[in-house]
């Protein structure tokens, strides 16, 4: 175990800010499969949403390794990058709570996402790297 945190402070302040990350799963033929997602960082992990229709929701309900890029877009050559393995955490209501929520972070309609089935996974951060070109 790690003498700290998984998640150094100054990457945590980072990951605060209302960046884009590209996600990155594992289609059931191991070829990677990537999306733009909204994101919040709790502690540690990361939490993020989608419908649950969507391809790279059920590629981490299959497997749940996952790596992300955030894209410094003020520092064009900067960008962070996490590996961890997601979980299910909220399906239903409480996931369309936290698109809502997200959707305050990002400035988008919180009203919007009302009526779909989504699904939230928490990220557990295993790695974080840091890149400036």
């Amino acid at each position: 175990m790690p003498d700290g945190p998984v998640i150094p402070d100054e990457i945590r302040a980072f990951l605060d800010a209302p960046r884009f990350a590209t996600i990155a799963t594992l289609d059931d033929d191991g070829a990677p499969w990537q999306a733009v997602v909204w994101f919040m960082r709790e502690g540690d992990t990361l939490l993020i949403n989608s419908r649950r229709e969507r391809r790279w929701p059920r590629n981490l309900e299959r497997d749940g390794r996952a790596a992300i890029a955030v894209h410094d877009h003020e520092k064009l050559g900067h960008w962070v990058g996490l590996r961890g393995r997601a979980e299910v955490a909220r399906t239903g209501a409480g996931a369309v709570d936290d698109i809502a929520a997200l959707a305050r972070r990002y400035g988008g309609d919180p009203e919007a996402f009302r009526g779909q089935d989504r699904i939230t996974f928490v990220v557990r951060i295993e790695r974080t790297y840091e890149y400036w070109s």
